[in-house]
């Protein structure tokens, strides 16, 4: 090793690591990798838009179907197009059997149900009709199709894995009823459905999170659809991605009561211990999302008769906004849609798996979107290890 490289030290300041390369943006942060005109977030201020569109507004007037419309086709349609695209979602509602069976089968031996969809998708690939078409339409046609097939490929897992026998899909019920109905066997109420249905506009896009560039890096080799879909499901499967709201469901449930919270959240915070649904990477003020869902979630609670695990999440925001604002950690969606989940009986294992659900169009759009500005990722690392190492015969070893 020569005594330059031997000599240097990397050190972490935020998110720039000092190298002989020079440096190193750590983990990308905020590093512009596209343009694009599908979803924009000013962190600073707290304001989310899809296509130029507040998401406030749009959570407020808006079902899941058309706002994948505008993500998918760049505008609000009029009602006729939002009755075909409804009518074109609802066509798509069944898988082919061999599919089936790939869920089913990782359902009944309990493998997670995010490995199910990853398997699933990558199975879907193979019965589409014309894998040679790479043409903006195909995709969008593919798109379409994925956003009905991810619902079904959970609802099955779901089942399978409790000896259920499955629920096949209605054509006359929305996305968010349909699934439920699918999970459940029986039509939901419409508060329920309503919880489905918001939550899966609040997560439809987010810009470009790991499983969103993920997606991204996947298309860039001119993979499939299917494949890409495939390695945002991958990215995100892993914990610091997907899988916070859990963590906070669980919080909740250790918290007990709302009497508990303060207690609760003084020790962790005392212990140097993280609090989950809290802080976000891009938001430096109060998630826009999580504000439109707390309100859900109090409606939820009420409709259910059971306002314990609102109340505790209320004591716990009132800590965090005296102790941890002040260092722009505010409450991210995550803190209030597990309150959600747990209420409509969804176990913990499906709440990734819903929230792919909805980022499927957003994925899926990205991919399409980059494929117009389409260059192949190849990013560089700085080598820090010697060169020319004289090569021992495996006798001469030691």
């Amino acid at each position: 090793m020569s005594e330059e490289v031997k000599e240097v030290k990397i050190e972490t300041s935020g998110k720039v690591i000092q190298s002989p390369c020079g440096p190193i943006i750590h983990g990308l942060e905020d590093v512009l990798v596209k343009t694009t005109t599908i979803s924009d977030i000013d962190g600073k201020n707290g304001i989310l838009w899809y296509r130029g569109y507040r998401i406030d507004e749009l959570a407020k007037y808006s079902t899941f179907e058309e706002v994948a419309y505008l993500i998918l086709y760049g505008k609000l349609p009029n009602r006729k197009e939002l009755e075909d695209f409804k009518a074109l979602l609802a066509s798509y509602r069944d898988l082919p059997n061999e599919v089936y069976s790939v869920v089913t089968t990782l359902g009944k031996v309990k493998a997670h149900p995010m490995l199910a969809l990853e398997a699933g998708v990558a199975a879907l690939g193979a019965f589409d009709e014309n894998p040679n078409d790479y043409s903006k339409e195909a995709n969008l046609r593919r798109a379409i199709k994925l956003t009905s097939a991810l619902p079904i490929m959970i609802a099955a897992h779901y089942r399978a894995s409790r000896g259920l026998d499955l629920v096949k899909p209605r054509k006359d019920l929305s996305h968010a009823a349909n699934f439920l109905y699918m999970m459940f066997g029986k039509e939901p109420d419409e508060t329920s459905t309503k919880a489905i249905d918001l939550y899966l506009v609040l997560h439809i896009d987010h810009e470009v999170p790991a499983s969103t560039f993920a997606t991204l890096v996947a298309i860039s080799t001119w993979t499939d659809l299917y494949s890409a879909i495939a390695a945002g499901i991958a990215t995100l499967k892993g914990p610091l991605h997907g899988g916070a709201n859990e963590a906070a469901m669980k919080q909740y449930l250790e918290i007990g009561k709302p009497e508990n919270a303060r207690a609760y959240v003084e020790k962790l915070l005392a212990e140097g211990k993280r609090l989950m649904g809290v802080g976000h990477r891009v938001y430096k003020a109060y998630d826009p999302r999580a504000r439109i869902y707390k309100e859900l979630v109090r409606q939820l609670s009420e409709a259910k008769g059971d306002m314990t695990w609102y109340r505790i999440a209320e004591e716990v925001e009132k800590v965090v906004l005296e102790k941890l604002a002040p260092k722009k950690l505010y409450p991210n969606i995550d803190f209030w849609s597990g309150i959600a989940m747990y209420l409509l009986g969804i176990p913990y294992e499906y709440y990734t798996p819903i929230f792919a659900m909805s980022r499927v169009v957003g994925w899926t759009a990205h991919a399409i979107e980059y494929l117009d500005q389409h260059r192949l990722f190849r990013p560089r690392a700085c080598y820090v290890g010697p060169h020319d190492v004289p090569y021992v015969p495996i006798d001469k070893r030691q």
